[in-house]
C-alpha cells in the first residue's frame, strides 16, 4: 500500500520523485547504522574501544554536517527530525547538536507563483479580493510552510478589529513529501527494533506513531487554528502572554491566517536591551509560563523555539506589566494526560527536593518503568547524581571533567540499559517541549540554572499538593495492615520449609557476575583466536592465495562467537 502510494506521489507538481527521496533516506540511515554498529559494538568486542574512541568525536561531526545537507535538501520532516535533534542537549553530543541548530531559520522560500496558486485554489478567489494587499517576500519560510504578510480590506478590518495579519500557506504537495518520509522513518524504525541494544530501552515504533501522528496534525490548519484558541482560552486574563486571534473567514486546512503579532524575538538580547527589558528577566518567567502549560493545565506548546516566541512591550501609558510572552505557530501541541501530569509533578517536586527515590517513584507512576522494572540500583543511582551534580546549572555543568561523566555512565550504564523502559504517550512532545525551553533560557542568560526557577514552582506544587497528603497517608496505612495481615502465613510457610529443608537461598547479584565472567573468559579466548587467523591469513594470503582466503574466512567464527555469544538468550 505504502509503495503504491509513493508512486502516485511521484505525479503529483511539488512532491518531486518521491521513490527516490524514499530511497535516499533509507540509503543515509543504513550508512550510519552500518557505520556505528561497526565502531560502537564489533570494535569494542574485540578489544579495539580505543579505535572507536579516538573517532568518534570526528564520525559524530561529519555524520551531523552530512545529516544537515540532507535535510536542507530534502526539507520536509526531515528538517523536523534536525530540529528535534538539534533540541537534545541532553543526550546527544554537542557535535551534533550545534551542527544542526542552524535548521531552525535555514529553509529556502517556496517561489511566489507557486504560494499563489495554491492559496488562490483553497480561499476560492483571487488573493486580491481576500486582502487589500500581500507581501510577496516571506516573514518565514519553514519546512511544512511559508508566511507572508499582508493587509485585510476595510470593511474585513473593521469586522475583526485587525488590520495587519500573517497569511500562512502550506509548501506545494508537502502532504505527499511528508507521507513518503513517515514510511521512511517506520522502516528505518524497523531496523532499530531488530537491534536490542535500542529495544530494550525505546519503544521504536510507538515513537515514530507519535511524531506521525503529530506532523499530520502539523499540516492541518484549521486544526492549529482549533489550537491557537484552546491554548488562548487555557491563558485568558493572564497578562505574562497573548496569543494571536485567528481570522476563520481567511483559513482552510491548508491556509492560515493569524493577527499579525510580530515583536521582538524572545533571543534577541540587543532588542530586549533597546526596549528596556533585561533578558535575565525574562529567562525564569518563560520557563514558568512553560511549566504552567506542562504540569498545571496539561496543554503545552511543543515547539517553543525562538522564532516562534516573541517579547511583547507594554503600550505606552498601559499599567500592569512591561511587557508579556507572545507565542505563535500552534502546529505542533501536546497534551498531558491527568495521569502523566500527576506523575511529571511529583516528578518536579522529587527532583526540586534531589529526592532519588521519588524521582524513580514518579517515573514508574508516568509509566516509563514497567511495574516489573528492580529499580534498587537506579534510586542509589539517582541520589548519587543528585549528590555529586544536582543544583548545577548548564554553564557549572560544561566546567565538570567529562571523565566524572563517563565514570558516571561507566558504572550504571549496563543498569539502566536493563531497565524495562516505555514512553508514555506525548512524551516525545514533553521533552521536546523542555530541551527548547532549556536552550531558550540559557540563550537569553548563560548563567540561568533551571533550579533556580524549578525549586519555587516545586514549592508551590508542594502547597497545592498539601491537600492530598491525609489520603495518602490513609491509603500508606491500609497497605501496610495488609502486610501485617498476611505475615503470619508466611512466617508460617517459611519455619514448614525450614523443617523440610526444602528452603532455598539465591543470590542473583553474584549468580550474575560469575555468568558474566563466564562468559567474558570466552569471548576474550575468541578475540585472540580472531586476531590470530586474522594476521595468518593475511600473512599467509600474500604467498597462497586460496589457503590464505580459507585462514580469513574462518576467523569469521571466532569473531561471531565474540561478538553474540554475551547476549541472553
Amino acid at each position: 500500500m505504502a509503495s503504491v502510494r509513493r508512486e502516485r506521489a511521484d505525479s503529483i507538481p511539488g512532491a518531486g520523485n518521491t521513490r527516490a527521496r524514499y530511497r535516499r533516506i533509507l540509503r543515509f540511515a543504513g550508512r550510519y547504522l552500518a557505520q556505528t554498529w561497526w565502531y560502537e559494538l564489533v570494535l569494542p568486542r574485540i578489544g579495539l574501544a580505543g579505535v572507536a574512541e579516538r573517532t568518534r568525536t570526528k564520525r559524530l561531526g561529519r555524520f551531523a554536517q552530512r545529516f544537515h545537507l540532507l535535510a536542507v535538501d530534502l526539507g520536509g520532516l526531515m528538517i523536523k527530525v534536525g530540529q528535534f535533534m538539534s533540541s537534545r542537549l541532553d543526550i546527544l553530543p554537542p557535535e551534533i547538536t550545534k551542527e544542526l541548530e542552524g535548521l531552525q531559520d535555514e529553509v529556502p522560500p517556496v517561489p511566489f507563483p507557486a504560494i499563489r496558486a495554491l492559496a488562490e485554489a483553497e480561499l476560492g478567489m483571487p488573493l486580491e479580493r481576500a486582502f487589500a494587499a500581500v507581501d510577496e517576500t516571506p516573514v518565514a519560510a519553514a519546512s511544512l510552510g511559508q508566511a507572508h504578510r499582508a493587509w485585510l480590506a476595510p470593511l474585513d478590518a473593521a469586522e475583526t478589529g485587525m488590520d495587519q495579519v500573517i497569511f500562512k500557506v502550506q509548501r506545494p504537495g508537502i502532504d505527499k513529501i511528508v507521507d513518503v518520509d513517515l514510511a521512511a522513518l517506520r522502516k528505518v524504525a524497523g531496523w532499530l527494533s531488530r537491534v536490542r541494544l535500542v529495544s530494550d530501552r525505546v519503544d521504536m515504533p510507538a515513537l515514530i506513531k507519535e511524531f506521525a501522528s503529530t506532523s499530520l496534525e502539523e499540516i492541518d490548519y484549521l486544526h492549529e487554528a482549533t489550537s491557537a484558541e484552546r491554548f488562548a482560552a487555557d491563558f485568558a486574563g493572564d497578562d505574562r502572554m497573548a496569543v494571536p486571534a485567528v481570522v476563520w473567514e481567511r483559513t482552510t486546512r491548508r491556509v492560515l491566517t493569524l493577527e499579525d503579532v510580530t515583536a521582538i524575538k524572545i533571543t534577541d538580547a540587543a532588542a530586549l536591551r533597546a526596549a528596556g527589558i533585561d533578558p535575565a528577566e525574562v529567562a525564569p518567567a518563560f520557563a514558568t509560563v512553560m511549566f504552567d502549560q506542562l504540569f498545571t493545565n496539561g496543554f503545552f506548546h511543543a515547539d517553543p523555539h525562538p522564532g516562534n516566541i516573541f517579547v511583547t512591550p507594554a503600550a505606552h501609558g498601559a499599567g500592569g506589566r512591561p511587557w508579556k510572552l507572545t507565542f505563535i505557530d500552534f502546529g505542533m501541541m501536546g497534551e498531558v494526560s491527568t495521569g502523566t501530569r500527576r506523575g511529571l509533578r511529583k516528578l518536579l517536586i522529587a527532583a526540586a527536593s534531589r529526592d532519588g527515590k521519588g524521582l524513580v517513584d514518579a517515573m514508574r507512576d508516568m509509566g516509563v518503568l514497567m511495574p516489573s522494572a528492580e529499580t534498587t540500583e537506579l534510586e542509589r543511582a539517582m541520589v548519587q547524581l543528585f549528590a555529586r551534580f544536582g543544583g548545577m546549572g548548564f554553564a557549572e555543568l560544561r566546567d565538570v571533567d567529562p571523565r566524572e561523566f563517563r565514570d558516571f555512565a561507566m558504572q550504571f550504564g549496563d543498569m539502566v540499559r536493563s531497565l524495562p523502559v516505555q514512553l508514555p504517550e506525548n512524551f516525545l512532545l514533553i521533552i521536546r517541549a523542555m530541551s527548547l525551553t532549556s536552550g531558550v533560557c540559557s540563550a537569553l542568560d548563560p548563567q540561568f540554572n533551571v533550579w533556580d526557577s524549578i525549586e519555587p514552582y516545586a514549592a508551590q506544587l508542594l502547597r497545592e499538593e498539601g491537600g492530598n497528603v491525609v489520603s495518602d497517608a490513609a491509603k500508606q496505612a491500609m497497605e501496610m495492615a495488609g502486610v501485617v495481615w498476611r505475615l503470619p502465613k508466611r512466617i508460617d510457610g517459611i519455619l514448614t520449609q525450614l523443617e523440610d529443608g526444602t528452603l532455598s537461598v539465591a543470590i542473583p547479584s553474584i549468580d550474575r557476575r560469575i555468568d558474566r565472567l563466564e562468559r567474558t573468559a570466552r569471548r576474550a579466548v575468541s578475540a585472540l583466536l580472531f586476531g590470530a587467523l586474522l594476521v595468518a591469513g593475511s600473512r599467509l594470503r600474500a604467498d597462497d592465495i586460496v589457503f590464505g582466503t580459507v585462514v580469513l574466512v574462518a576467523s569469521i567464527i571466532p569473531l561471531m562467537h565474540t561478538l553474540f555469544s554475551g547476549r541472553r538468550s
